[in-house]
């Protein structure tokens, strides 16, 4: 990837034919005196942005009228573009530093080679003077003088072993330490990156509702009202809609979306995100099936739909035991109710919308528990256990962090226990969990606001 210390920003979104920035300006963060200028217009824009959401609060709080709907939607759309405009202007600030981290870490890479061909030198000289006995090197020397010399030479070599290593090792200390910033400041441009498509996204939602509304403002052809029923009718198709789950009976969205709220609440992990999850889940599982346990000596089962035996479906000693008390203890049979399958490798087993294995749920059970505000133990099954379950999860490996980056990787855990970066399958499920979130929140979450 070329970083550049310098991009467009302001560009021109041509939206229903009017431009929302009337030209393009390049900012460059380069020099330090450009670097002061960067840091003064972003401290600017960040006031700006507070206006901007005070102005929406309160457009938001007047009584629901034509006009009032077309002033929110005028400052959503003020405060999208001073939003693009903040993360441009972050990017153009890390775009330098990226730049010079990439190349202190060059440098020191370098040191850390010469570091090591000196080492390489040195224990060879080292190895040489210390195969000799200490009668040949005396015999070897004309004078008593000639063998000290020689002495003083050894100490010195093994003197500078020492400071070598200690320079090598300093110098990979550093070198990680770098690294981790340097990742550090790549994931924050990542998520300035993608959180400008996202408000591209919603100018261009937000400009189409406004151009409908001024529409019917215009013609007259609809009242207030008629709008209103709309949007209303829309919403309740939206609520109404099932919303499907892996090995559990499908539920209304407007209860999926209920569920991950009050998850939200407790954990930090927005909604739209844990909904993606449990579709991405659900998506899976129409691909694997669904399996029963049958033996719980071997932990072979079933397929459900067609009856074939599969091996591996659940794992003995770490999972049979854990799945037969989780499974009676809420009034089940553990060998009529449904599991994932194996795939191709590795075990099967995984409990119902939110895929726990058994013995990593019975971990969680106190803290699903406690979350619910329930005393009896949580059922795998049970949607609202279930988005309790994976937002927690989630919470612990970073997406309650709300970025792109910290999402997508807490999905590629979720599937793999690995990280994006451990392989392309493992990073096409966060690509799509990610996906997925931005089109439930545009198209299922936003709709239902102030309905």
């Amino acid at each position: 990837m070329t970083f550049k210390p310098h991009l467009l920003i302001s560009a021109i979104f041509l939206l229903a034919g009017v431009p929302f920035f009337a030209h393009a300006q390049t900012i460059q963060c380069d020099t330090p005196a450009q670097k002061i200028q960067c840091q003064a217009a972003l401290t600017q824009v960040e006031a700006e942005q507070k206006q901007a959401e005070n102005d929406l609060a309160s457009a938001q709080s007047q009584s629901s009228s034509l006009k009032s709907d077309i002033t929110v939607l005028d400052a959503k759309i003020k405060l999208a573009q001073l939003n693009i405009k903040a993360k441009n202007l972050l990017i153009a600030n890390l775009g330098n530093d990226i730049q010079s981290k990439v190349s202190h870490i060059a440098t020191l890479d370098e040191r850390i080679v010469r570091g090591q061909d000196t080492l390489a030198q040195i224990m060879r000289k080292t190895n040489e003077i210390g195969s000799y006995t200490l009668p040949e090197v005396i015999l070897s020397q004309t004078s008593v003088a000639g063998f000290f010399k020689d002495l003083d030479s050894f100490q010195s070599v093994q003197s500078g072993l020492k400071i070598t290593f200690e320079q090598i090792r300093s110098d990979k200390s550093e070198t990680q330490a770098e690294k981790d910033a340097l990742d550090k400041r790549r994931n924050t441009e990542t998520d300035a990156r993608h959180a400008i498509e996202i408000e591209q996204k919603n100018i261009q939602n937000d400009e189409a509702e406004k151009q409908r509304l001024l529409g019917v403002s215009k013609s007259n052809e609809k009242s207030y009202s008629a709008v209103l029923a709309d949007k209303r009718a829309q919403a309740a198709k939206i609520r109404a809609a099932l919303f499907q789950l892996r090995d559990a009976a499908a539920i209304p969205f407007g209860d999926a979306l209920r569920y991950a709220q009050v998850a939200a609440a407790k954990t930090g992990v927005r909604p739209a995100f844990v909904l993606a999850i449990l579709t991405q889940e659900s998506a899976l599982g129409a691909n694997v099936g669904a399996c029963y346990l049958t033996d719980a000596n071997t932990g072979a089962g079933i397929n459900k739909k067609t009856g074939a035996l599969v091996s591996n479906v659940m794992k003995p000693g770490r999972d049979v035991e854990p799945f037969m008390n989780i499974v009676k203890n809420i009034g089940g049979d553990p060998y009529k109710q449904v599991v994932s399958c194996s795939q191709s490798v590795g075990w099967g087993g995984a409990m119902g919308p939110a895929q726990f294995i058994a013995s990593t749920w019975v971990l969680f059970e106190d803290r699903i528990s406690s979350a619910l505000g329930i005393s009896g133990i949580p059922d795998p099954w049970n949607p609202s256990h279930a988005f309790m379950a994976s937002s927690i999860y989630l919470g612990d490996l970073g997406a309650s962090n709300g970025t792109y980056s910290s999402e997508r990787n807490a999905a590629c855990k979720y599937y793999s226990g690995r990280a994006c970066s451990a392989s392309s399958l493992i990073a096409s499920y966060g690509n799509s969990v990610i996906a997925k979130a931005d089109n439930i929140q545009r198209t299922m979450i936003d709709p239902l606001q102030g309905l």
